[in-house]
């Protein structure tokens, strides 16, 4: 039963990032403005790319953005799902060393703009391959790393 959860979780997960690249790849270089006023609906549904590029929520693309904004070019990329989950893809400028006290910030940041849950951040390397899961439990408030 694990196993089929994980191997659905990685099967979603390569199938956002497949589309991430096939659609940014195939975009002009116009950028609209999608009208958001409405509740995106939930993963698994028919979700188009516009709804999913940073977020699948109001605050998760919001903060999205911003991670990217203010990332310096240390983010390519980033998306929040669920307003728990946050993934960004690292460029190469990050060192291996560096990794870990990004991923330390970015769950920090994540916790202040959706508190009261237990939140995951995943950091792909810049090829789109995962590299850290960072996990925060709010009823021990502690970090782990795997």
């Amino acid at each position: 039963m694990i196993i089929v959860q994980q191997s659905r979780k990685i099967l979603a997960t390569f199938v956002l990032i497949v589309v991430l690249m096939i659609t940014t790849a195939c975009s002009g270089s116009t950028v609209s403005q999608v009208d958001r006023t409405t509740t995106s609906p939930a993963i698994g549904q028919d979700v188009t790319y516009a709804e999913l590029e940073r977020g699948n929520s109001p605050g998760g693309q919001t903060f999205g953005n911003w991670v990217v904004q203010t990332s310096k070019g240390l983010v390519q990329d980033a998306y929040v799902r669920d307003n728990n989950k946050l993934g960004v893809v690292i460029s190469p400028k990050v060192r291996p060393n560096e990794v870990r006290p990004l991923a330390k910030s970015l769950v920090q940041g994540f916790h202040k703009n959706f508190p009261n849950q237990d939140l995951k951040v995943l950091i792909y390397a810049f090829d789109k391959k995962l590299i850290l899961t960072t996990e925060y439990d709010t009823q021990t408030n502690q970090v782990k790393y795997t």
